[in-house]
C-alpha cells in the first residue's frame, strides 16, 4: 500500500459525517446565513488542514466559525479572527499577503500548516468531548505527515489541549501537563508547544490579545523552528 498522503487525507477530511450535531448545524448556518452573506454558496463541510508541506511549524486553532471557514472553505478565512491573524502572519512573514477573503484569493503559505482540533464549525463554538474525540485522529495523522514539523502553536485553550491530545495519541506524552498560558512553551516528545490567546473577537476586542502580542507568538515560534 502506498504511503498517505495530506492531500488523500485532506479528501478523507472534507468526507467525513461522524458528528451528526456538527452535520446538521453547518447545513443549518448555510441555509440560514446572516444578510452580509446572503446569496453566497456556502462549504459547509468538514475543513482539511492547509498551508507549506515542509512547514516547521504547525498552527492549531479550535475549529471553524460558522460564517467564516464554514462558508469560504479555508480555516481561519472569512471572519474577524482570521483577519487578525493573518494581518500578523503577514507581518512575521508566514503568509503573501495581510487578508483573505476566500479559497481562491491568491493566499499562499511558506514555513507554516494550519489545522484544527475540530474540522466542522460547532454551535456556540463549543465542541462536544465526543466530537473532539471523533476529529483528532485527523491531526494526528497530519502530525505524521508534516515531516518537518518542530513547533506547534496551540491558538487558545482548547487547541493546548488537543494538541497534548494528539500528540500523546502519536506516542509524545508529557508528564506533568503543560499549563496553557500565552507565550507559554513546553517539550513534548520532538516538539516544542508555544500557546497563544485565540484571536477571538472577545479577546482581540477588550485587549487580551493585541496585535503585536500576536507578532511576538509567531516570531517566537520562527525562532524556536530555526526559521531566524
Amino acid at each position: 500500500m502506498a504511503p498517505e498522503s495530506l492531500a488523500q487525507l485532506s479528501t478523507e477530511v472534507v468526507a467525513c459525517r461522524r458528528c451528526p450535531r456538527l452535520v446538521e448545524w453547518r447545513a443549518e448556518a448555510a441555509a440560514h446565513p446572516p444578510a452580509r452573506f446572503r446569496g453566497q454558496r456556502y462549504w459547509a463541510r468538514p475543513l482539511p488542514g492547509w498551508g507549506d508541506p515542509n512547514a516547521r511549524i504547525l498552527l492549531v486553532g479550535l475549529a471553524p466559525a460558522a460564517h467564516g471557514g464554514n462558508r469560504t472553505g479555508r480555516l481561519f478565512t472569512g471572519d474577524r479572527s482570521g483577519d487578525f491573524l493573518f494581518a500578523s502572519l503577514h507581518r512575521t512573514g508566514f503568509v503573501n499577503q495581510p487578508t483573505s477573503t476566500d479559497a481562491a484569493d491568491g493566499l499562499s503559505a511558506r514555513g507554516l500548516y494550519i489545522a484544527a482540533v475540530v474540522r466542522c464549525a460547532p454551535p456556540q463554538n463549543k465542541p462536544l468531548p465526543e466530537e473532539r474525540g471523533n476529529c483528532l485522529p485527523y491531526l494526528v495523522r497530519e502530525l505524521r505527515l508534516l515531516a518537518e514539523v518542530r513547533v506547534i502553536v496551540a491558538l487558545g485553550k482548547y487547541a493546548w489541549d488537543g494538541a497534548l491530545l494528539a500528540l500523546k495519541a502519536g506516542g509524545a506524552g508529557s508528564n506533568p501537563r503543560p499549563v496553557f498560558g500565552h507565550l507559554a512553551e513546553a517539550a513534548v516528545g520532538g516538539y516544542a508547544l508555544l500557546g497563544s490567546y485565540h484571536p477571538s473577537q472577545q479577546n482581540t476586542f477588550t485587549g487580551r490579545l493585541t496585535p503585536a502580542m500576536l507578532d511576538g507568538a509567531m516570531s517566537r515560534a520562527r525562532e524556536l523552528a530555526g526559521l531566524d
